[in-house]
């Protein structure tokens, strides 16, 4: 691939000759080179185009290569024409001989002057052929008579067949040079070998696809037909042997057209370009004099060549490039129009905005600035008297896309090139134009920056030396003492305080370690070291706080009052920690918070539900960015008392299984009272005394606490509302509360007690109030809007509740809201901090909430009936259940499953979604009434011939337990005996094999739930007893307490009237043997005991 780059206009070569030449006649015209720089001179057109850094090292590298070998070896023959050189002339032959006379008068220092050529003129062809400057002789030293003069060959004017060569991305413009790089090792061979060879002429054509990687031409249609005739002025290796590269420079002469293309040809490999050139090579005669040179990275140059190139007619494609694997093109020269630069003002009006862009280019880009005046520099000539050259070099510096750089190479109307490359400078100068803003921007706003920081930096600097203010450290630290000096530290947080102040008098303000310093002495400031507030431990005020937050909850009221008396006493409360255990929504939360407010103590909480990471407990260690104390010191720090009350939330909902410790285990020094006097935290890594925090915890249940957290703390255990409590709660708390955050305080609008109880019974039967208040919330919210939209905007104008503020926010509200909008200039004037006034309610309005309209607000009733059955079938008992949420009844269903008869068989089925403690509690029930049932009732046979399903409803529900054993056994004997159970009787107990009933918990929930159910008899174990006695009068009131010991007791209560006789018969009938099947029940019994012996053998 060619890789293309744009050369910077040097003229080291042209300045150098201009510097070291001698003038040695009258004539101005005559210039006289000194013998080193003659080589690199001979081929450069020094009228027509700068020289590049290229052409100087090419000046330097080639030009006494060959000198050097021959002044070694003065036998060396001179080297004969190569094929197809054109025979010397007459000045040739005189140059020579004038060499040979030099030689014989002896060395001289003086350089000869350069004879010019007659041979010398301008090309016809588009871009202009090269005459230039003469060439002289290119050694130090004198050469022998034998040796051949250099002399620079002409430029021919038509050139039938050259060698192509692919560009990437940019054309070559006549005039400019531009350095590429030939990464073929067969195409870098050949270029080596012609320009050795003294003909160093190849056509450049650019590739349509810029993105192609390679060096010759497969298809004429790869690349655009119009391209530049160019010569190789120097080719030098510049990669390794198994990677190839070498660089080219070329200078261009003419465009040029190819009208035909010779593909690669297959041919053998050829030697390479090191082997062509610096080896023994049978094709060329120089072999001796090029085996001389032993090192050097260059292959070739023209210049060292006596051949010069055929003319027109004689011009033929180097027999070298014969059967090698490159691109040979066919092409002809461009004749650009014809143009009278005087005439033609359009002409002059183009080259003079070319100029003009020129400098507004200049002026904007340095790069660009310098190509403009080292062309200014070098161009002999009024840039206004050659508009060619201007339009080339226009092109040739612009960056432009490949095909606009393209059309202005193919144009050969003088004007429409002009016009193409204004074109593409105008785009550069608008390209600059934007680099130059965005440039100034940045530089204005660094700028802007960096003065301000420097004032800044000089402004401390003279306070510093004023004495006006420090550099802020010393006030910080004094800061730091006058706090610490209020504070009563201990002895050992007093140690450490005053060894982080000595270190933080050390550090560097700006340094990392001064800040983790400065946060530690901050942390260890602000904790309330010594302070305490005022606990008030009035027995009278603490039951007037309590009642004035809650109703009912007597037994936890009355256990929180024993534990303020306890204190009064004692003189303080330290060394009890707390647990509220109860169903969600009934107050454990607020019930913390009426804690501290009767207490007189500040109060904070926080949650553990579902943390996981131990230093949110115990904190970071300092060593980490952005390290913190845990949330206990938070909690200090934000209390500013020693003695608050913290409410750990969720206690039992705490993550466990955590890469990142366990911290639970993390609340166990914290609520031990023997340890917490010294809770270490990791951040401040001190001991802080936490036995005058009241710990308070709350849990939905203690089972998922961790039983040596549990065994801590002293739990109390908070049960659900029964109706009257809710009633009461709705009453005294939720109704008004919920009235008011409705904007209805003044208003005349009711919720009936009926409509209350409604909502309790049919939409909000959980133990807690949470959904009850949100039905109630619900309620006021409906009747505001059909307040507002009954009423209508005339009784209640917008306009009366806005401020000027609110007015112009309503208006600007209404507008489209896709039309963009601008923040108003004067928007700190439009804001406005004063709240809307609210709308007064008028008197005329009457809203009132009752048991018939409830369901205008609320929906339909959720729950359509307190039971799920008025009346209980055979088979059917209702049992009692306790949750999470409060206590719940629970039904028991037996069916029988097929027709009763003497040939069926017993079988028992489950279903409901039983866990295995209830599973283990059917089969236990199934068995126990087996045994009454051949017992008290051997006639009926029941039992031996029923296949039964017991089922418990609600299936998407675990449930699991041995309470409802009574129960289970209940059901199966009622569908036993054909007999339905009393409709207002409720039980639970757990049963055993022999009939012993044994102790339950949750016997408060469940009384609740069989109250709410329609209950008026509970059955319960009588170990339960002291449970029962407990309860409050208002969750007993209307409910019969029967403890049982025995399930006979459970029966007797059931069945109060049950007929034994009949009840010994039922089912008679359907089990009366017909004929015939007592011999099928015995051939049955001897199939099934076959099988079952069988199985035994296998």
């Amino acid at each position: 691939m060619l890789q293309t780059q744009n050369l910077p206009w040097r003229a080291a070569l042209r300045q150098a000759s201009r510097s070291n030449c001698t003038k040695l006649t009258t004539r101005s015209s005559s210039r006289y080179l000194p013998a080193q720089c003659t080589a690199s001179l001979v081929a450069r057109p020094l009228h027509r185009c700068p020289s590049p850094p290229a052409a100087l090292f090419a000046y330097r590298s080639f030009s006494t290569s060959l000198s050097k070998q021959k002044e070694k070896d003065p036998k060396i023959p001179p080297e004969p024409l190569d094929e197809g050189a054109a025979e010397e002339t007459d000045e040739l032959k005189k140059l020579k001989e004038q060499q040979r006379n030099r030689e014989v008068e002896g060395k001289s220092d003086t350089p000869e002057p350069i004879p010019p050529r007659t041979g010398s003129g301008r090309g016809s062809a588009a871009g202009g052929g090269t005459g230039g400057s003469d060439g002289g002789d290119g050694g130090g030293k004198k050469r022998k008579g034998s040796e051949r003069a250099l002399v620079k060959p002409t430029i021919p004017d038509v050139y039938p067949q050259v060698m192509a060569i692919p560009l990437v991305k940019r054309p070559l413009f006549p005039g400019f040079y531009k350095a590429i790089t030939i990464r073929d090792r067969e195409v870098g061979q050949a270029i080596a070998d012609m320009v050795k060879r003294g003909q160093p002429y190849i056509g450049a054509f650019m590739f349509k696809d810029e993105g192609a990687d390679k060096d010759v031409i497969d298809d004429p249609n790869e690349v655009y037909d119009v391209g530049t005739f160019c010569q190789v002025t120097s080719a030098f290796p510049v990669g390794a042997d198994d990677n190839f590269a070498m660089t080219c420079v070329l200078y261009p002469h003419r465009r040029i057209k190819m009208t035909g293309l010779k593909p690669p040809a297959q041919a053998k490999e050829e030697p390479s370009v090191a082997e062509s050139t610096l080896d023994e090579s049978s094709e060329t005669p120089e072999a001796d004099s090029a085996a001389t040179q032993s090192k050097g990275d260059v292959v070739a140059s023209f210049e060292e060549s006596t051949e010069e190139t055929k003319t027109a007619q004689g011009a033929l494609v180097p027999t070298i490039l014969k059967g090698r694997k490159v691109s040979i093109a066919d092409v002809d020269n461009m004749v650009e129009e014809p143009f009278d630069l005087r005439s033609n003002k359009t002409i002059q009006v183009l080259v003079n905005e070319i100029v003009n862009t020129f400098k507004g280019v200049a002026l904007l880009n340095p790069l660009f600035r310098d190509h403009v005046s080292t062309f200014s520099v070098h161009t002999t000539m009024n840039v206004g008297e050659d508009p060619v050259k201007l339009a080339d070099f226009a092109a040739a510096v612009a960056q432009a896309e490949s095909h606009e750089l393209q059309d202005a190479l193919e144009e050969m109307d003088i004007e429409k090139r002009l016009s193409k490359a204004l074109e593409l400078l105008k785009k550069e100068l608008i390209s600059a134009e934007l680099q130059k803003k965005v440039a100034d921007d940045v530089n204005a706003r660094v700028t802007k920056k960096h003065r301000e920081y420097m004032l800044m930096e000089q402004m401390k600097g003279i306070k510093r030396e004023l004495g006006i203010e420090s550099d802020g450290k010393d006030k910080l630290i004094e800061k730091f003492n006058e706090k610490a000096n209020k504070l009563a530290m201990p002895e050992a947080v007093r140690k450490v305080f005053e060894e982080e102040m000595s270190k933080l008098q050390g550090l560097e303000p700006n340094g990392s370690e001064f800040n983790v310093t400065r946060n530690y002495l901050d942390w260890l400031t602000q904790l309330p070291w010594g302070l305490r507030s005022a606990e008030n431990f009035g027995i009278q005020h603490a039951r007037e706080v309590l009642d004035e937050d809650h109703h009912g909850l007597k037994d936890v009221k009355d256990r929180i009052l024993e534990f303020i008396a306890v204190g009064k006493l004692r003189g303080t409360v330290e060394g009890k920690i707390l647990c509220l255990v109860g169903p969600p929504g009934v107050g454990k939360t607020s019930i913390g918070k009426s804690i501290a407010r009767a207490l007189n103590r500040q109060y904070y909480r926080f949650s553990v539900g579902g943390m996981y990471d131990v230093a949110e407990i115990k904190g970071h260690r300092r060593t980490y960015v952005g390290a913190l104390p845990g949330r206990i010191i938070q909690a200090l720090k934000k209390c500013q008392t020693e003695n608050p009350l913290v409410l750990i939330d969720e206690v039992d909902k705490i993550g466990r299984n955590s890469n990142h410790g366990d911290p639970a285990s993390a609340l166990l020094e914290l609520l031990d009272p023997e340890q917490n006097n010294s809770f270490l935290d990791h951040y401040l890594d001190v001991p802080v005394d936490l036995s005058k925090v009241l710990f308070v915890c709350t849990a939905n249940m203690d089972e998922t606490i961790p039983q040596p957290l549990l065994d801590r703390m002293e739990v109390i255990r908070l049960s659900g509302y029964v109706s009257d409590e809710k009633i009461a709660i709705a009453e005294k708390y939720l109704s008004p509360a919920a009235k008011e955050m409705s904007g209805l305080k003044d208003a005349d609008v009711v919720l009936e007690k009926d409509a209350i109880v409604e909502l309790i019974n049919k939409y909000c039967r959980e133990s807690g109030v949470r959904n009850l208040k949100k039905h109630i919330e619900k309620v006021y919210r409906k009747s505001a809007l059909k307040i507002v939209t009954d009423v209508g905007e005339e009784a209640l104008p917008e306009a009366a509740a806005l401020t000027e503020e609110g007015k112009a926010a309503q208006q600007e509200s209404n507008k489209n809201e896709n039309d963009p909008k601008e923040t108003p200039k004067n928007i700190e004037e439009q804001t406005t901090e004063k709240p809307r006034v609210a709308l007064k309610v008028p008197d005329s309005v009457h809203v009132s909430i009752t048991k018939d309209n409830l369901k205008d607000y609320v929906g339909p009733p959720i729950f359509t009936s307190d039971r799920l059955y008025d009346f209980t079938p055979p088979g059917v008992a209702m049992g009692l259940a306790w949750t999470s949420m409060g206590g719940s009844a629970l039904y028991i269903e037996s069916i029988l499953q097929n027709a009763l008869s003497a040939s069926s068989s017993p079988g028992l089925e489950r279903s409901g979604s039983l866990r295995d403690v209830m599973k283990e509690s059917t089969g236990v029930a199934y068995s126990f009434a087996k045994s009454i049932m051949a017992r008290d009732f051997p006639k009926n046979r029941f039992f031996e011939h029923a296949r039964i399903h017991l089922h418990c409803p609600e299936g998407g529900t675990p449930k699991d337990g041995p309470s409802a054993g009574i129960t289970m056994a209940t059901s199966l004997l009622s569908l036993a005996l054909n007999k339905k159970i009393r409709d207002d009787v409720a039980m639970t107990g757990e049963l055993t094999l022999t009939g012993k009933v044994l102790r339950i918990g949750g016997l408060r929930e469940k009384t609740v739930a069989a109250r709410r159910a329609g209950a008026k008899t509970v059955i319960f174990p009588h170990d339960n007893m002291s449970d029962w006695l407990e309860l409050p009068e208002n969750i007993k009131e209307g409910i019969e307490g029967r403890p049982v010991s025995w399930y006979r007791e459970v029966f007797d209560i059931v069945f109060p009237d049950l007929d034994k006789e009949a009840a010994n018969k039922m089912w008679e009938k359907e089990l009366k043997s017909k004929k015939g099947d007592r011999k099928k029940r015995e051939q049955k019994r001897k199939e099934e005991e076959e099988e079952e012996s069988g199985d035994d053998d296998d």
